[in-house]
């Protein structure tokens, strides 16, 4: 039973990272797994990736590039404001300037970085070091 589509998604990419695949296939889809591999993309942890249509929910191809240490999902998906960012680094970040946290803001999912300038807070998804 599937109960989180979005931790799932983060589990097959550790493991996959971990025992030194080139790609994996993550399934069921959804806008928020694609949002949060288009961060975790834009920031260098994964390489390409696509939406695979196979009739039902879709599934995602993902190329990975070996950088994850390791990633995971933030649960409780705790409510944050911009400054208190530095709070959430600290608990789940290894290191100052190491890692992102990704957030789900009301201007869409993005780094932790990027909404601490935008002075935006949102709730925490995942984090990827």
């Amino acid at each position: 039973m599937l109960l989180d589509p979005l931790a799932d998604a983060m589990s097959v990419i550790k493991n996959a990272e971990s025992v030194g695949k080139p790609e994996c296939i993550i399934h069921p889809a959804s806008k928020v797994i694609g949002r949060a591999l288009k961060v975790m993309a834009d920031r260098g942890y994964i390489g390409e990736f696509e939406f695979i249509d196979d009739g039902k929910s879709g599934m995602f191809r993902v190329k990975l590039l070996g950088r994850i240490n390791r990633c995971g999902v933030i649960k409780p998906r705790f409510s944050t404001k911009a400054t208190e960012m530095e709070k959430w680094e600290k608990r789940f970040l290894p290191a100052k300037n190491f890692g992102v946290l990704i957030l789900s803001t009301n201007k869409g999912v993005m780094a932790h970085s990027d909404a601490r300038a935008q002075s935006l807070g949102g709730q925490l998804l995942a984090y990827v070091y």
